[in-house]
């Protein structure tokens, strides 16, 4: 369903631009500027793995510390998305799961800001609804080795 803009104008606008491929840079005028590569290169840069995982965690994590300050306690929760990149019958895909962990607080507490945040942040609910994508609450994050195949 589409969002009547003039009912509900944009109240951020950025443009994220990459002009030259894979092996260039990504950059957003003004502000930042980031060497791209191949993740399966040994050449320094990021890559939209990379990306899409420093967008879901960022946005989860600050969804998770306006429900926090909201109440009233000390912001404790942290985010860490793996992204795996994966070939099938369709070719390339991206599966990611993102696992939010909330010190300090019980964990029916913690199930509930984590199920608000998701519901909540604008990069989740982007990306929900994809079988490729899992947000998951933990008590400690899973160990995670970077994979180069």
């Amino acid at each position: 369903m589409a969002i009547d803009r003039k009912k509900f104008p944009p109240r951020y606008r950025t443009v994220a631009i990459n002009d030259d491929g894979l092996e260039s840079h990504s950059y957003v005028p003004g502000g930042l500027d980031v060497l791209t590569t191949d993740p399966l290169s040994d050449q320094p840069g990021a890559n939209p793995e990379q990306f899409v995982g420093l967008a879901l965690s960022t946005c989860l994590n600050a969804t998770l510390e306006a429900i926090e300050k909201r109440k009233g306690i000390p912001h404790t929760s942290q985010v860490h998305t793996i992204v795996e990149m994966a070939r099938d019958t369709r070719g390339l895909q991206f599966y990611v799961t993102a696992q939010i962990r909330i010190p300090g607080v019980d964990q029916a507490t913690a199930e509930a800001m984590a199920d608000l945040a998701e519901r909540r942040c604008p990069v989740a609910k982007l990306l929900n609804g994809s079988d490729n994508v899992r947000v998951e609450l933990v008590k400690e994050f899973s160990p995670v080795e970077a994979v180069v195949d």
